[in-house]
This record gives C-alpha cells, sequence and structure tokens, in this order.
C-alpha cells in the first residue's frame, strides 16, 4: 500500500504553506486534516495536490479503530492557536491530547513525526529563549494555550520521546494564508488593512516601564522560512528534538511598521492606543530565539529579514488580490 504524508491543519496558515511546498517538490500523496466548519480556511486548499481531507475528529476515531493507513511522515500542526482561548478543557483536548493520540499512533507504525509547539510556552522570557531541553521544563507559560503546547513537551520529554520525534517552537510567523484566522492574524496582515482603510497603523502602548512604546521587541519570522525549517526536518529523518524556529533576531514594533508602510510605498502614521486589561499580564514584551541548536543540526538556511519578508507577503500576495 502507498504510504503517505499526513498534514494536520493542513487547511490553516502554516500548514497550507508546507503542503505548496511539498507540492513544488511534485509530492501530492498528501492526507489533508483540518476542521473547516464554517471559516474560510477552505480557500486555502484551492490549488493545493492532495490525495485526500479528512476531519481531524475523523482522523482521531480513525487511528483508535486502526484504520488508518500508516504514513511515512506526520507533520501535526493543527492546533487552537487562540491565545485568548479560555476554554481550558477543549485546548486540553485538542491542543495536548490529541497530539499524544497522534504521536503514539505516529511511532507504533514507525513514521516520522514533526509536531508544532510555539514561543508561547516560554512566557514572559525569565526563563530565556533557549530549547535545551534541560531547561524546557522550568517554562512558565502566560496563557492557558501556551501551556496546552507546553505540556505534550512536557511529556514527550518524560517519555524520552524527542529523541525520536522533532518539535518546532514557531516564533511570530507571518506570510500568506493567515486571511481566516480573524483577530489571530498577525500584525501584518492586520496593518496593511488598517493604512488601507484609515492610512495609519495601531500599536499597543507599552504598559512596561522597561520598553517605550512600540519598541516592544519579537522575533518575526516569515511563513516561507518556517516552512523550510519543517522541510529541513522532513528530509533529515536522522535529526530529532525540540528546536526553535525564529530568525534569532529580535525587532520593534516600529521597524514591522515601518516595513510595511515602505513596502505600500507609503509615509508611515502611526497611532499607540492603549493595550486591554485583559491580555496585560500575559503579554510578551520581548522574544528572540536562540537558534545554535538548530544550526547545530545541520540547518544553515538565511532567514529573511522583516523587510524583506513583509515586502514579499505584502507586493506579491496581499496587493496581488
Amino acid at each position: 500500500m502507498k504510504r503517505q504524508i499526513i498534514v494536520t491543519g493542513g487547511a490553516g496558515f502554516i500548514g497550507s504553506n508546507l503542503v505548496a511546498a511539498l507540492n513544488t517538490r511534485g509530492i501530492s500523496n498528501i492526507l489533508i486534516v483540518d476542521h473547516l466548519a464554517g471559516s474560510e480556511k477552505w480557500k486555502n486548499l484551492v490549488g493545493l495536490q492532495y490525495e485526500d481531507y479528512l476531519d481531524r475528529d475523523a482522523l482521531l476515531e480513525s487511528i483508535q479503530q486502526n484504520k488508518e493507513p500508516p504514513a511515512d511522515t506526520v507533520f501535526h500542526f493543527g492546533a487552537c492557536t487562540s491565545t485568548t482561548e479560555t476554554n481550558a478543557d477543549y485546548l486540553m483536548r485538542n491542543n495536548f491530547q490529541y497530539s499524544r493520540s497522534l504521536c503514539e499512533w505516529a511511532l507504533t507504525h514507525n513514521a516520522r513525526f514533526i509536531v508544532a509547539s510555539s514561543a508561547a510556552t516560554y512566557g514572559n522570557g525569565e526563563m530565556g529563549y533557549s530549547d535545551d531541553e534541560e531547561q524546557i521544563i522550568a517554562l512558565r507559560p502566560l496563557n492557558m494555550y501556551g501551556y496546552s503546547k507546553h505540556l505534550f513537551d512536557l511529556w514527550a520529554l518524560r517519555k524520552g520521546l524527542y529523541n525520536k520525534i522533532a518539535g518546532l517552537k514557531f516564533f511570530n510567523v507571518y506570510g500568506p494564508g493567515e486571511e481566516h484566522k480573524g483577530d489571530m492574524c498577525s500584525v501584518v496582515l492586520k496593518a496593511f488593512y488598517q493604512i488601507i482603510n484609515s492610512g495609519e497603523v495601531k500599536l499597543f502602548k507599552s504598559h512596561n516601564p522597561n520598553y517605550r512604546d512600540g519598541e516592544q521587541l519579537r522575533d518575526f519570522v516569515y511563513v516561507k522560512d518556517a516552512v523550510a525549517v519543517a522541510l529541513f526536518l522532513y528530509d533529515r529523518s536522522d535529526v530529532s528534538g525540540l528546536f526553535n524556529c525564529g530568525t534569532g533576531t529580535a525587532r520593534t514594533w516600529l521597524d514591522l511598521a515601518k516595513s510595511i508602510f515602505d513596502a505600500m510605498n507609503k509615509e508611515p502614521k502611526i497611532r499607540f492606543i492603549d493595550m486591554p486589561e485583559s491580555i496585560r499580564t500575559k503579554y510578551q514584551y520581548f522574544t528572540k530565539a536562540e537558534m545554535a541548536k538548530l544550526h547545530a543540526a545541520g540547518f544553515q538556511n538565511q532567514f529573511m529579514s522583516i523587510e524583506d519578508g513583509v515586502r514579499d507577503y505584502i507586493q506579491h500576495y496581499l496587493q496581488r488580490d
């Protein structure tokens, strides 16, 4: 029987870009797993080449009954990614328990398992941003989404599975295919439409005396680079472990806003607004991926700067639409 590649979250942001990249390699024996419901994610499937689609719950039922054909590789990128989701039971089921079941099934069938974690697991950054496995245990996420991702990492570490599987802690990813994410989409997409509609960009004021307005720092990574890392792990089945996926450079929100205006050939106009009180205690003021571990594993690609990534995103995708 022909073995396939399973991509959970395959209609989502990073997942659909991954499927597109696999297609450019001539690979189409792909089972896309997602949960479309009434969302606009289906638009990300248009133009992709894949063998079949399965709802996430149907996949879980199928593997529990051992009906699903074995796969060579499972990219598990499907999850609830809302940092403001408050239904802890849902996040436990969807992000932790589902991931655990799928991982166990993949290993039982000798399939390569590549899973998405998140920089949200690092919390406020007081423990740093090292992907060293010994330091991961001490992390304290600031929201339930980050905790649900952290739980899987802890489970896999406790079981010694990160010497068999590969995980990616994605930092602030932006790029084409995120339109369905609503309020969880990147600031790049939000700002693009703010400029179209009002000529200005709104950024949160800082409520931390150590950072001036707009000078909060994040590690912004273009989705094409995130996919390149995933494909590196696909190509190198001998590489296992938990890895950061960022540029290794922290840039300010002001830098990001300016790159958006530059890509649109407009003069910057920025207005600072109060951060909602509901997220002030859960806000990350600084993120910067430590990338030495991934580079030591053999990944040597250069990541795009925000200037280059934002220009490609806006001029080749958003403005083209």
